[in-house]
């Protein structure tokens, strides 16, 4: 993929936007003039759209964009991912709380990684209006997979491995919300520790123990804004939504004071009654206003390691230094979103491509095979099935430090994908993605591309 040309791509998707809003008021006109003879019985409420008359222009809303819904799932959750290891968790959630909005969630998981994790979501403060979602984690232990080089050129076994000890992380972050959830303000914060213990090579050898080095910190702010012109924000059909993000860390022990700029563009073509062709373009940049350590040798004494003692091979010592080279990039350049894992090419691991800039586009085929409301309890899980989803899906995205070089090495990822609906709100997803590192499974909650 490395002669790909974005231009085309993005005169595409210009073209293919416009296609999703022009129709959206004909759409709408047709939909109230057939109305009467199509109305169906249906468990989940309909309200009327009253941002549809204050902007004539946009989709109606299909429903009611406040669920309430009750719904709750328990079930067991193995995972094996390539390089980090294998274990069991346990996922429990329960949606629409006591006939209210809120959420609660949690987690736990042995194996490999041992941790846990909950949350609270949409806690309305105001109703409707402002709403404030949780979180934390906690990891005992894990393992991630650190590449010899930031950008897209590296290969797919081409990873050390670095063990992290008691790794936490806790936010939260406070959404206004206006006219049917159609324009959205947020803001958030995010913060969280970890402790390198050793670095190995991908067979899990150990290269490097670390000595004494210092419990890494990191803090993370964000303000944002949504503007959904779809027909709805759970599940949109028709429309175009559009996120711009801001995240900034300022500097914390010896990292740099940066920023990122994420802008998010989605576009749902309707394909027939209730089929969908959405389109996707993400562009990232990392703005950094004051670099970090960029020393090597002090990097490596805060870390606690020693790359140059003797006792280690040529190679080994190699690979502990290109582990400190990607916190030197890190520190000098910032890190933008990075691509690969549940979200942005799905066939690659978690976080596989990362640099300061970040270009993707995604398509994806949305086949609704049922448009139902069927109340389901399987003892283990209760909701209301409002749909059976097949997808189809293509994408493709680049990264790099600088930004000339964002684009000359792309990667692309595509694959097919399973999902069930509900009416609380959760979309339950399954995808197999194949690409330039082989054929990657999961299994995870929500639709790719919006994962904050």
């Amino acid at each position: 993929m490395e002669n790909f040309k974005p231009v085309g791509m993005n005169i595409i998707f210009i073209l293919v936007i416009i296609s999703c809003i022009v129709p959206c008021s004909v759409a709408g006109a047709a939909d109230e003039t057939t109305k009467a003879a199509t109305e169906t019985t249906s468990t989940v409420a309909e309200a009327p759209s009253t941002a549809g008359s204050a902007f004539p222009f946009l989709p109606e809303r299909r429903k009611e964009q406040f669920q309430t819904s009750f719904g709750y799932a328990l079930f067991p959750y193995p995972y094996n991912i390539p390089g980090i290891g294998a274990g069991i968790g346990l996922v429990g959630g329960a949606m629409n709380i006591a006939n209210t909005y809120t959420d609660a969630y949690g987690i736990v998981y042995s194996g490999d990684v041992e941790g846990m994790a909950v949350g609270v979501a949409d806690i309305h403060i105001i109703p409707r209006t402002l709403v404030l979602d949780l979180g934390y984690a906690r990891v005992s232990k894990a393992t991630l997979q650190s590449y010899s080089a930031r950008g897209m050129s590296t290969a797919k076994d081409d990873y050390r491995l670095l063990e992290i000890d008691n790794a936490e992380n806790y936010g939260g972050r406070l959404t206004a919300t206006f006219f049917e959830r159609r324009i959205e303000m947020y803001g958030g914060w995010y913060e969280g520790a970890a402790k390198l213990r050793s670095i190995r090579d991908k067979d899990g050898n150990l290269i490097v123990q670390a000595q004494d080095g210092a419990s890494g910190r990191r803090l993370t702010t964000l303000i944002g804004t949504r503007f959904d012109l779809t027909d709805d924000y759970g599940d949109p059909r028709r429309g175009v939504r559009l996120d711009i993000t801001r995240y900034a860390t300022p500097p914390t022990d010896s990292g740099p004071d940066f920023a990122v700029m994420d802008y998010n563009l989605t576009g749902y073509l309707p394909m027939g009654k209730r089929n969908t062709w959405v389109f996707n373009h993400l562009r990232s940049d990392a703005l950094v206003s004051r670099q970090g350590e960029t020393d090597p040798a002090v990097i490596q004494q805060q870390q606690g390691i020693n790359c140059a003692d003797p006792a280690l091979t040529p190679q080994q010592q190699q690979y502990c230094i290109e582990v400190v080279n990607n916190i030197v990039a890190n520190n000098t350049y910032g890190t933008a979103s990075s691509l690969g894992g549940l979200s942005r090419l799905r066939s690659y691991t978690q976080g596989r491509f990362s640099g300061a800039h970040t270009q993707f586009y995604g398509t994806e085929f949305r086949w609704n095979l049922t448009e139902e409301s069927t109340p389901f309890d399987i003892f283990v899980m209760k909701d209301i099935r409002t749909a059976f989803q097949l997808a189809f899906f293509y994408e493709v995205g680049s990264t790099a430090d600088l930004q000339q070089d964002v684009g000359k090495i792309w990667r692309e990822s595509y694959g097919v994908g399973f999902r069930m609906v509900t009416a609380s709100g959760v979309v339950f997803r399954a995808d197999v993605a194949n690409g330039y590192d082989g054929i990657s499974t999961e299994i995870f909650i929500g639709y790719p591309w919006e994962i904050f």
